[in-house]
């Protein structure tokens, strides 16, 4: 991971979760929380009360710190300008129209440096450092593997998709802040549309309440879908199964596209995470898929082999490869070469929030430290 270890930092960090709803409070120390987590109403509609709200929370985590924090890191919705602390136009949160400074005015509250990024980030960075990566390396390493995994691909299902990308040790940006806006991505199925409408909360309810005959408004949540999907509440399991299905088959394709590019494991985050018995079989046929040329031949949709990390078959291909030995030309000399060239999708080692706080305490010693130097 490119050298970084905070797990023995003795530096305290506040961080914060803020989502449209709630926000959850917690302080991270050696890469692990040393507070419960608080949790306020967000008041997105009122600023007035949604700053109080900020205030109150991390006053509270503060007062239940074991030592004295050395910053503030949060995850914030965008479209903001995050190196500068600038919030602007958010959905979720109305109040925050026309662009807040929120960044430098929990700075000067609190007098201590305050970082903001965005959560999905934040989730990779977190379980790239303390949680996915680190997993599947330590089981690579049993299994007495050379290979070793360096990169790593976040993604959040939730009200939203997002994403998140993590090179050799180190959170991707963008020179905008935006990097692996993933949610952005054409979606297979409605090519006019972007991947999120089918890869969320209202697409799962959205294409359960088509399949069922009935309006959106009377769709159940997520998680009832896929307790009747899985056939352990009464209900059209059918439209539910689908509803899951259609939501992997998208989120397959974003993650084909991405990982033609970004070469490295996939982690999968969100309230709609746990949810992958039901989607994981179209995220993996989508990957496994094929392209046709012009001559009638099919190849590989990915250069790589994808692996189900969450299988137990498919786990144990990942960690044997296909390692052999091979001679070097011209001398009885014989090295290790393993042809397999593969990736695995998984999903959260840490929890979302927890890895979202972990992710948000390392920017911000990654922050300190750059400007310590």
């Amino acid at each position: 991971m490119g050298g970084l270890d905070y797990s023995r930092d003795e530096r305290v960090v506040m961080t914060l979760d803020a989502g449209g709803t709630n926000f959850r409070f917690s302080a991270i120390r050696g890469g692990k929380p040393v507070t419960k987590t608080l949790g306020f109403s967000s008041h997105g509609d009122n600023l007035d009360r949604c700053l109080a709200t900020l205030r109150e929370g991390f006053d509270g985590i503060r007062s239940l710190c074991p030592t004295p924090p050395v910053a503030i890191s949060f995850a914030f919705p965008g479209p903001a300008d995050y190196p500068a602390g600038i919030i602007g136009d958010l959905g979720n949160l109305p109040a925050f129209r026309g662009g807040v400074a929120l960044g430098p005015m929990i700075a000067k509250q609190f007098g201590i440096p305050v970082f903001l990024n965005n959560d999905a980030d934040l989730f990779a960075y977190g379980e790239a450092i303390g949680g996915f990566l680190p997993y599947v390396n330590s089981l690579l390493e049993k299994s007495g593997q050379r290979k070793r995994c360096r990169n790593l691909i976040g993604i959040t299902l939730g009200t939203g998709l997002g994403g998140g990308v993590v090179r050799n040790g180190e959170l991707f940006l963008g020179d905008n802040s935006i990097a692996a806006e993933v949610w952005l991505m054409r979606n297979k199925l409605h090519p006019g549309m972007n991947a999120e409408q089918n890869a969320s909360i209202r697409g799962i309810r959205r294409v359960f309440a088509e399949k069922s005959g009935m309006r959106f408004a009377d769709a159940p949540e997520p998680k009832q879908i896929f307790e009747i999907g899985t056939g352990s509440v009464p209900g059209n399991r059918e439209a539910a199964t689908e509803a899951f299905r259609q939501l992997g088959e998208v989120l397959g394709d974003v993650l084909g596209q991405a990982l033609t590019i970004l070469d490295g494991l996939v982690v999968i985050g969100g309230g709609l995470s746990g949810s992958w018995p039901l989607f994981m079989p179209a995220v993996m046929k989508e990957l496994n898929g094929t392209y046709t040329d012009f001559e009638g031949k099919t190849f590989s949709r990915l250069a790589s082999k994808p692996f189900n990390l969450e299988e137990p078959t498919d786990l144990e291909k990942f960690l044997r490869g296909e390692a052999r030995e091979v001679v070097v030309p011209g001398s009885s000399e014989r090295i290790s070469y393993d042809p397999l060239q593969r990736v695995g999708i998984g999903i959260s080692r840490l929890g979302t929030s927890e890895a979202v706080a972990v992710g948000a305490y390392a920017f911000a010693l990654s922050k300190l430290n750059e400007s310590a130097r």
